[in-house]
């Protein structure tokens, strides 16, 4: 008896599914996407003045390396995040100046987007850090608030480190953004993004 009158339940639970609506389907581009910002609490922002970004993007795939870039898009990338940096009360220098923070971008495929706390340091990050063109050969990077798991999607990371206290041959991630969905990779959404991360960071901010 019991099975019986299961067999209608079940019927009508599946016809109401079929029927409901997918409102994930239903999304702009501009509405899928994500915006992911982590920082290590003990760093004050404001104490840094000026700050550099790479000239090129780092193209990472599969957690490797593959090139770098320094077309149309990246370009307007790297000055979308200079204009919101300097609305911020920071001064852009070149790196040869020796500025107060470093940033990457970093355009990842198929590799980490996800985060947990680890609460110690780490040795693999999923971000690109070039201590060569910040001048720092021999320095590794290290950081004690985000651990990560692997998707297959691409990404854009923007990795920022304070150049300005580099000790033991160790430069320390301060900040990391990340942008996943659809049409990320899009000119028309760079500076619309670039804004989302930096709204989600109001505590970087410059006291000049």
């Amino acid at each position: 008896m019991k099975k019986n009158l299961l067999l209608p339940a079940l019927a009508a639970i599946c016809l109401l599914g079929s029927c409901a609506k997918d409102p994930v389907s239903k999304l702009s581009s501009e509405e899928s996407r994500i915006y992911i910002t982590n920082h290590d609490s003990a760093t004050s922002f404001s104490s840094f003045k000026t700050f550099s970004v790479s000239d090129s993007v780092a193209i990472i795939s599969n957690n490797r390396l593959q090139e770098k870039t320094r077309d149309s898009f990246d370009v307007q990338m790297i000055n979308a995040i200079s204009s919101v940096m300097t609305q911020r009360g920071y001064t852009l220098v070149g790196k040869d100046q020796k500025p107060d923070l470093g940033i990457n971008v970093s355009n990842i495929i198929n590799t980490f987007t996800g985060y947990v706390d680890y609460g110690n340091y780490y040795n693999d990050y999923y971000g690109y850090w070039d201590p060569y063109y910040w001048g720092y050969p021999g320095y590794g990077y290290y950081g004690s608030y985000i651990g990560t798991y692997q998707v297959n999607e691409g990404v854009i990371s923007v990795d920022m480190f304070d150049l300005k206290d580099a000790s033991a041959n160790k430069i320390k991630a301060v900040w990391n953004g990340v942008i996943r969905g659809e049409g990320i990779f899009d000119n028309a959404s760079i500076n619309t993004s670039v804004q989302a991360l930096f709204d989600q960071s109001a505590y970087i901010k410059s006291v000049q």
